[in-house]
């Protein structure tokens, strides 16, 4: 009699000896860590709370528990939805029914994305549990009556940290996905995942550094920031790259880019497809971009004057020197924005009229509402920040990139975990999530400044407020054209707060534009890839509500809008200018020049 042959098993088992092998790496790296990662602890002098969470959420608390009627309704509410929960979750095990769930997730949300969340009756339940504890937590944080604005938008933030941090899908044994791969895998994706984490740790130096995107896929100057182009200048603070031209003719009116220095230029020139550099010069521009120096403990004196002195004008001299035009157009980005609108203000007080124009790109002027980064900016958290870069001579690049990354964790820090820890995967090559992880560090007198005069006290929004060089700045003095350009899902730089920072420029003519998507990927939007629309309005009613209500939706990129707004106040053509050629002028190096490539 024949014997059936013995089905394979669905379950892989690991190599014991191949594992055996890992585990032994794992557990002497993993002690190496903790043993660093304790002494430099101990070397700085790491406070408890630095972030000083404890007291926001002991003021909660306290004012909770003088209400206990509003809590109790809604842990009654909560046990009521558990126990209905419970109930569909019975009948769909025992009798195969589909009741409608007691809640319903964001359909965007990607963490359920697998359909095991709503096919399996368990991973539904735990799904639904998740959703209805978070509901509970946000409800009860941030209805607490009489608690201070600043301290509330705290508690609400750390309490989604905390929301975020427990979905399910974060662990190993609550997410389907996971347990689908590990049966698969004999447990190797765990392995795999176990070394990623400690690899991630080592580039920390004990800091998780969660690795983003593959980085051996990109290289500056070959693949992203390779735009043809020389650096004609530098000095302590920044290089000065002009790009070749892509027309026999050019504007006579060159343009100047002033990037942040939270991050590195090359958001604006990442590839040929989405480059804005590429985008200017094919429209016959003369571009000029300045690249911030990635500042070590010789710069620690650096400050905000600096930025401009060494920045702005020594860029517009030597543009000057390269061109003979003595006006230019002028865009800042972000910081760089703020930047550029803190020396329009004092070039309108001392009658300096090299900028004819100036653009700004999701940047705050006023900081009355800035946001979700308001949460880090108290007196604790700036004299704990101050004092450590004091000792260290600057802000670390990998901590500026945890603030922003943590204003966005389920995208940009708990979607990796899975990925690169639970599932044991290499993350995708991916151009912006490269360019997110190259931080850059921050001079403490510059930064110390920045944080405490726009964000602590809003002194940029108030006429004499601040000073650069000893002279009072007022934004409402200034009357070249300006372009305002803000995006609607911007959690950075707020639209009705950049829309009201562009309001006190009472003296200038101001376009503001708006459009889709969030903070780099609205900015960052070729023509050809249509991928946002934009709001368009002549007007600038008080309210930034009353300015959307009347706008008028565009289809595709803002790209084409500005160009046609900037054309419009000089369309004199030259010839095109070769980067190099212009008479006193040396070239240095290539772009995207040396100070780009220096790693924080």
């Amino acid at each position: 009699m024949s014997q059936e042959p013995v089905p394979e098993p669905d379950i892989r088992l690991p190599d014991a000896e191949a594992l055996g092998r890992s585990m032994a790496d794992i557990a002497g790296r993993s002690q190496r860590l903790v043993a660093d990662w304790l002494k430099r602890q101990a070397a700085e002098g790491v406070t408890l709370d630095p972030l000083n969470v404890g007291s926001a959420f002991m003021e909660m608390t306290s004012k909770l528990l003088a209400n206990p009627g509003s809590l109790m309704q809604a842990q009654m509410g909560l046990w009521r939805d558990y126990m209905t929960l419970w109930q569909n979750t019975a009948r769909r095990i025992w009798s195969g029914a589909e009741p409608e769930p007691v809640i319903s997730g964001d359909p965007r949300d990607k963490r359920f994305a697998d359909p095991a969340w709503k096919q399996n009756e368990i991973f539904d339940f735990i799904k639904q549990s998740y959703l209805l504890s978070a509901r509970y937590i946000n409800d009860v944080v941030t209805k607490v009556d009489g608690l201070e604005p600043k301290t509330a938008q705290k508690v609400d933030f750390y309490a989604r940290q905390f929301i975020n941090a427990l979905s399910p899908s974060n662990f190993a044994l609550t997410n389907p996905e996971v347990l689908r791969q590990t049966r698969e895998t004999g447990g190797e994706n765990l392995v795999r995942g176990l070394n990623n984490l400690l690899n991630d740790l080592e580039q920390g130096r004990g800091n998780l550094r969660i690795k983003m995107t593959d980085t051996a896929s990109f290289k500056v100057g070959e693949n992203i920031a390779a735009t043809e182009g020389k650096v004609i200048y530098q000095n302590a603070l920044m290089q000065l790259i002009q790009y070749s031209p892509a027309t026999e003719q050019v504007y006579a009116r060159p343009v100047l880019i002033l990037p942040p220095w939270i991050n590195k230029f090359y958001i604006l020139d990442l590839r040929p497809k989405n480059s804005l550099v590429r985008y200017l010069v094919a429209q016959g521009h003369t571009v000029f971009m300045v690249s911030w120096v990635n500042p070590d403990e010789s710069l620690a004196a650096k400050d905000f004057d600096d930025y401009m002195v060494e920045g702005v004008f020594d860029a517009l001299r030597m543009i000057e020197k390269v061109t003979k035009q003595t006006r230019i157009n002028a865009i800042g980005y972000c910081l760089g924005g703020t930047l550029l609108a803190a020396t329009l203000g004092y070039m309108a007080a001392t009658g300096d009229e090299r900028i004819a124009s100036a653009t700004f790109f999701v940047t705050l002027t006023d900081f009355t509402d800035a946001g979700e980064i308001g949460v880090f900016i108290d007196e604790e958290q700036l004299a704990a920040l101050e004092g450590k870069m004091q000792k260290r001579g600057y802000l670390e690049g990998a901590e500026m990139a945890t603030t922003f990354n943590m204003l966005r964790a389920n995208d940009l820090i708990w979607s990796f975990v899975v990925n690169n820890y639970l599932l044991g995967k290499e993350p995708f090559p991916f151009d912006l999530l490269y360019w997110n992880s190259d931080a850059t560090r921050m001079p403490p007198a510059m930064h110390s400044f920045y944080l405490r005069n726009m964000y602590q006290k809003n002194l940029l929004a108030q006429p004499g407020g601040i000073t650069m060089k000893g002279v009072p700045i007022d934004l409402g003095a200034v009357t070249i054209p300006l372009y305002f350009l803000s995006c609607r899902e911007d959690h950075i730089a707020p639209w009705t707060s950049t829309y009201k920072g562009a309001r006190n420029f009472s003296a200038a003519p101001v376009r503001f534009v708006l459009t889709a998507s969030g903070h780099i990927a609205g900015v960052i939007n070729p023509p050809d890839g249509g991928k946002y629309n934009h709001f368009i309005n002549d007007g600038l009613p008080d309210k930034p509500e009353d300015w959307l209500a009347g706008a008028t939706e565009i289809a595709g990129s803002w790209w084409p809008d500005w160009q046609h707004w900037v054309a419009g106040f000089d369309d004199a053509r030259v010839p095109a200018r070769i980067p190099g050629k212009a008479r006193g002028v040396k070239v240095i190096e290539d772009a995207p020049g040396s100070y780009v490539t220096v790693k924080a």
